[in-house]
């Protein structure tokens, strides 16, 4: 099939083409506090045997996301896979929902879990949001692998600082998109390298927090505050200033996304030249998700190091 060529909706599968276990997985409620977002609880599902590994997923998607990493990483780890503040089953606080604050969320998160000093993988937004969580406090992770995450202001993100400051009323538009089937927003916003591995219980999973006033609302705050242009600004002007990243870090993009730009990875490396660079052929920003195996081939090596001290 064509790399990203999207199924009509009416013909996605009710349950996924590859089986996974992750309903199997242990559900726990957890309650964070921390000073921007108070006190709030986490959803966090747990799996595996083995020190800790923790799984932060990106924005619009849940713990959900990691459902085919379970079998490898689970036999070595025991995975610790939370939703997001403001996604998935996880509480839906006013805010605020800048990467500051969720970063100090998730480092509150961090100790409320017992994984100080664990290794950790983010997708997407979860890579930018635990790379700032390093920046903020060195000794959370002991080190970090980042899966084609955003970071870098790349002309769409100044684009929609622009458009979310400039076009009044923008949030009833986009709610009203959203609200009018939440199920098909998610599947055109959602890419694969084989888009057959989409299912209605994959919209459902990412669909759900949508069709909740608070969970639409923290959507969209996420949209503008977590992923702002000028908080993008001011992460690139602090790692500049750093001659090391604060603990051993790993970069993996795919060599082609509709999601975020692949350029965006070798920015980054630019910003952090001793981060271990990796790049993906024939995935997506979802590498984990279509291509599990060669992901998990080019992190095992790198979680799997011993520790070191931390390097800031």
């Amino acid at each position: 099939m064509e790399p990203f060529r999207q199924l009509p909706f009416a013909r996605v599968p009710d349950a996924p083409r590859v089986a996974h276990r992750f309903f199997d997985t242990e559900s726990r409620g957890v309650r964070v506090r921390s000073r921007a977002l108070g006190d709030v609880k986490v959803h966090v599902r747990v799996h595996g045997s083995g020190p800790p590994l923790l799984l932060l997923h990106g924005f619009m998607t849940t713990s959900y996301s990691w459902r085919y990493v379970l079998p490898r990483l689970g036999a070595r780890f025991t995975l610790y896979m939370p939703d997001l503040v403001g996604a998935g089953r996880s509480d839906k606080p006013s805010g605020p929902y800048t990467p500051d604050a969720i970063a100090e969320h998730l480092v509150a998160l961090v100790d409320a879990l017992g994984l100080r000093g664990a290794p950790a993988i983010g997708n997407s937004l979860g890579g930018y949001l635990l790379m700032r969580v390093a920046l903020r406090d060195e000794g959370a992770m002991s080190r970090l692998v980042n899966l084609h995450s955003p970071g870098v202001a790349t002309a769409r993100m100044q684009a929609l600082r622009v458009a979310t400051r400039a076009l009044p009323g923008w949030e009833r538009v986009v709610s009203a998109f959203v609200r009018r089937d939440p199920e098909r927003w998610v599947h055109r916003n959602v890419h694969y390298w084989d888009e057959r591995l989409k299912s209605r219980e994959e919209h459902r999973e990412y669909a759900a927090p949508l069709r909740d006033p608070a969970g639409l609302s923290a959507f969209l705050r996420m949209l503008v505050e977590t992923l702002d242009a000028r908080e993008m600004e001011r992460f690139a002007d602090d790692l500049r200033a750093r001659t090391a990243f604060p603990i051993p870090l790993q970069l993996v993009y795919a060599r082609r996304d509709p999601m975020v730009p692949p350029i965006v990875g070798e920015r980054l490396h630019a910003l952090v030249p001793d981060a271990r660079f990796t790049w993906l052929e024939d995935a997506s920003h979802f590498a984990h998700v279509d291509a599990t195996d060669r992901f998990l081939d080019a992190v095992m090596p790198f979680l799997e190091e011993p520790p070191i001290r931390a390097r800031a």
